[in-house]
Formats: C-alpha cells, sequence, structure tokens
C-alpha cells in the first residue's frame, strides 16, 4: 500500500494582486480631490501679497472669528455677510464669555481703504484686545536688477 502525498504547495500563487489596492487608491485621491476645496474657512478672498508676513497659525482655528472685506466692499463675519455697522454688535456677543478677544482681517488687496478702516474701527469699539490682519507671501520673482544710475547733467 502506497501513501498518497498531497501536493498543495504547488497551488499557491506567490504573486501580489495589486488590483484592489490600485482601485483603494483611486477612489482616495478622488474623495481628496474633491474635498480639499471646501477645507477653506470663510469665503475666498485674495490677499495682500508682502514680503515679511508674521505667522498667525491661530487664524486657521475653528473658533477663530475672521472678519472678511471684500473687494466690492461687502463685509462677511465668518460665513455671514453682515452691514459693517452690526459689527460692533456680533463681535460683542461672540466674544462675550471668551478670555482671548483676539479677531482677524481678510481684507482683499483691492478692497477700499475705507471700507477697511471702517470695519477696524467697529472692532475696536466691541472691546477687541489684539486685531490681526491676515496676508500672503509675495512670491519672488528673482533678483532684482540693481537700480541704474543716469550720467550726470553736463558735458565733459
Amino acid at each position: 500500500m502506497a501513501l498518497a502525498k498531497r501536493n498543495e504547495g504547488a497551488k499557491v500563487n506567490s504573486d501580489i494582486n495589486v488590483t484592489p489596492m490600485v482601485d483603494v487608491m483611486l477612489v482616495l485621491l478622488i474623495i481628496f480631490m474633491v474635498v480639499t476645496p471646501m477645507l477653506q474657512k470663510g469665503v475666498s478672498v485674495d490677499l495682500a501679497k508682502v514680503n515679511n508676513p508674521e505667522q498667525m497659525p491661530d487664524a486657521d482655528k475653528e473658533d477663530a472669528l475672521v472678519v472678511a472685506v471684500m473687494r466690492t466692499g461687502d463685509v462677511f463675519f465668518g460665513n455671514d455677510k453682515i452691514a459693517p455697522d452690526q459689527l460692533t454688535g456680533k463681535v460683542k456677543d461672540r466674544l462675550a464669555n471668551r478670555a482671548d478677544k483676539r479677531v482677524y482681517i481678510r481684507a482683499d488687496a483691492r478692497a477700499k481703504f475705507g471700507r477697511v478702516v471702517e470695519v477696524v474701527d467697529n472692532i475696536r469699539a466691541a472691546g477687541v484686545d489684539q486685531l490681526g490682519l491676515l496676508t500672503d507671501q509675495r512670491k519672488d520673482k528673482g533678483a532684482a536688477a540693481p537700480p541704474t544710475t543716469a550720467p550726470p547733467a553736463g558735458g565733459q
């Protein structure tokens, strides 16, 4: 009588099937592409560009008070459009039980200066201790050429 020998090792497939992993990665990529634009808090504003902006990481927090001044002169407190004269009351209500009385302003680079000053005055009237003006880093376009000097006037 001979012993029957089973050869199950010959049936094992040692190739890695990457198709399910690629499917999952493509689904995740699509989800991130759709969700990323929605992560911006508040309204979209074209901020002023400066050479040396001060970092304000607290402005990105969920409970940060952000006032946006649009190019058209519209004022937004968070995502709500309000009149500038109502801003003082709304800011007072939100700061009533907070220890950190800090408000950030996102002003459009082309917004009228008078409107931004009016918003700052209304925020200061609400008793704000610190006011932050949010800006973007200016992109350097290479080294600037040194200024040339004109030749002296008069002949030799």
